[in-house]
């Protein structure tokens, strides 16, 4: 019996579509599971089935694809609802909800924290992040120099716990002494999940620090 023959490359039905969404879906999925290192244009056209030549008709080079899978995850940010909410709870919710976004896509969301163009003005969490801040009652002027603080306090932590430094940083004796006398060991979700309540709590009483000195200098 004759085996049939394999059709050619970019012939064969895709469970993706050939559309800029649909290559951004797919190298989300590569990203998510080997690394945005591990992602190539060629890597990226066999797993969709296509000619690597036919991605270029939608994506003109990697990095356009990666500045496509960033804003796709970062669409997913939503903000918090409870606009009659106290605006500590909805900085704390909104830092609670960035930080399960980082965890949702670790690999990507490590590699775009270090990107200056990864927040910009008209993102979800940059229009909440100000909002909020607009609720303090901050002045104006303040308010993005505070947003920017802010952005990079919550992004560096974030690195930090996605790299596994904070994990290994918190495991540090506090005294060579104690280095020799016992192993350090790596902290629990549990720890680390109040680490970043801590940070978060610091950064809410900076915030409230800061408005009530600009009001007294007003």
């Amino acid at each position: 019996m004759e085996t049939p023959k394999k059709p050619p490359r970019g012939t064969r039905k895709r469970d993706v579509p050939l559309t800029q969404d649909g290559i951004y879906a797919k190298a989300l999925e590569l990203i998510d599971t080997d690394g945005v290192e591990a992602l190539t244009m060629r890597k990226l056209a066999a797993t969709l089935d296509a000619n690597p030549m036919s991605l270029y008709h939608h994506v003109p080079n990697k990095d356009a694809v990666l500045r496509g899978v960033t804003e796709r995850v970062g669409s997913q940010f939503r903000t918090p609802e409870r606009e009659d909410a106290p605006w500590q709870d909805r900085l704390r919710q909104l830092a609670l909800d960035f930080r399960a976004l980082a965890h949702r896509h670790p690999k990507l969301m490590g590699y775009s924290f270090g990107r200056a163009d990864f927040i910009q003005p008209d993102d979800p969490f940059w229009r909440g992040l100000t909002d909020t801040l607009a609720a303090a009652q901050l002045p104006a002027p303040e308010i993005p120099r505070v947003a920017a603080t802010l952005r990079a306090v919550f992004t560096g932590l974030l690195v930090s716990e996605l790299t596994g430094a904070l994990q290994r940083w918190s495991a540090f004796p506090p005294a060579a002494a104690e280095a020799e006398a016992k192993e350090a060991t790596a902290p629990s979700n549990d720890v680390i999940d109040a680490m970043f309540s801590c940070a978060l709590a610091a950064a809410i009483a900076g915030v409230e620090n800061h408005a009530a000195r600009t009001r007294a200098k007003g």
